[in-house]
């Protein structure tokens, strides 16, 4: 049962949700269910969620958070990421607590990844 009033489930944006399975199926090894034609679901990943078919996509820049994922190979993840299609907006650097990369997937969905290992 889900833990009462904690985050449960995250939505996304997708204006071609081929391209994005495709991206984090490579980038990540990540599954999905599709719901008809214009949804389709993730579980397992840490939090579950789905994309949903739009013309718009979530950026820092236009106001959407920032999902940070981790890894305890940074710079290997950053080589799947752009192997699979996505682009680096910002190269890796560090901040106070680790170092971390962000990059946009296929339909323009920012996110970053983040490792407290050098």
């Amino acid at each position: 049962m889900p833990a009462h009033e904690k985050i449960n489930y995250v939505e996304f944006p997708s204006n071609d949700l081929p391209a994005t399975k495709a991206f984090f199926e490579a980038a990540f090894g990540w599954t999905f269910t599709d719901y008809g034609p214009e949804y389709t679901a993730f579980s397992d990943e840490g939090l579950d969620g789905g994309f949903f078919k739009a013309d718009l996509c979530s950026t820092t820049s236009n106001g959407g958070a920032l999902i940070v994922f981790f890894s305890q190979r940074l710079e290997e993840t950053q080589t799947k990421v752009e192997a699979a299609g996505g682009k680096i907006i910002r190269p890796i650097f560090s901040f106070p607590g680790g170092r971390r990369f962000q990059f946009t997937e296929p339909s323009g969905n920012e996110f970053a990844v983040w490792s407290d290992l050098p």
